[in-house]
């Protein structure tokens, strides 16, 4: 398949880290659009499956980047075209806008490691439902999506709501199963001042819990592009 990875920060760890890694593993031809450069000139129906990454900015500052309204329209795009979907933090906020969705500030925000818990729906769900519920995961957002008209609940907690899916083909996360160690070194590192705790017990927590979440996010990817591949 053609797979691409819309991500938001110009780093090597501002991508889609573990789930770029399973793409290119599974053989697949996979292609990257940094939003922020500029509109992406292909057509969203060129690709056989589209991830969306999170970033530091939030879905709703269009005065400070003003990309962000042509990046939601491509997305929505691709919503038209039926091209399968997978939206992490602000890939997922920004999906939910472009269904005209509301986002917004989450009454609590969420940075480190938090546990969440399927719905019925989620265990059911081919991609989500890949997941032990309840599940240990990381988390780095402030910002927050109501429920897209249509949408289904796969997962929450009691901070936000978690994990959606529209339709068939489109799935929404607001936690991060796509990080890796080098990933999150450098988050702790640039938004030192932004961490609930001091580092180092952040970073013990996450010798705690990584190796498994990396194996969860390793099998929901698998899950999405097998899903994507038999449609």
């Amino acid at each position: 398949m053609r797979v691409l990875s819309v991500v938001h920060d110009p780093t090597e760890t501002g991508g889609g880290g573990l789930f770029e890694t399973v793409a290119v593993e599974a053989g697949h031809v996979h292609e990257r659009w940094l939003a922020p450069d500029g509109p992406h000139e292909a057509d969203p129906a060129a690709y056989d499956a589209i991830m969306v990454f999170g970033g530091a900015m939030h879905p709703d500052q269009d005065a400070e980047h003003p990309w962000l309204p042509g990046e939601t329209e491509w997305i929505g795009a691709a919503l038209d075209e039926g091209v399968p979907l997978l939206g992490v933090c602000l890939g997922s906020q920004l999906i939910a806008r472009a269904v005209g969705g509301e986002v917004g500030p989450s009454p609590l925000a969420e940075v480190g490691w938090h546990e969440i818990e399927l719905t019925d729906d989620g265990r059911a769900d081919p991609v989500v439902g890949t997941l032990p519920s309840p599940v240990v995961a990381f988390q780095w957002h402030y910002y927050t999506w109501e429920l897209p008209q249509g949408g289904v609940l796969l997962a929450a907690n009691g901070a936000a709501p978690q994990a959606y899916r529209i339709g068939d083909r489109t799935w929404g996360l607001q936690f991060h199963p796509e990080v890796t160690r080098q990933m999150l070194d450098t988050w702790f590192a640039h938004g030192a001042a932004e961490l609930p705790k001091p580092a180092g017990e952040l970073r013990r927590e996450t010798d705690e819990h990584l190796g498994a979440w990396n194996t969860c996010g390793r099998m929901l990817c698998e899950a999405f592009l097998g899903s994507a591949a038999a449609l």
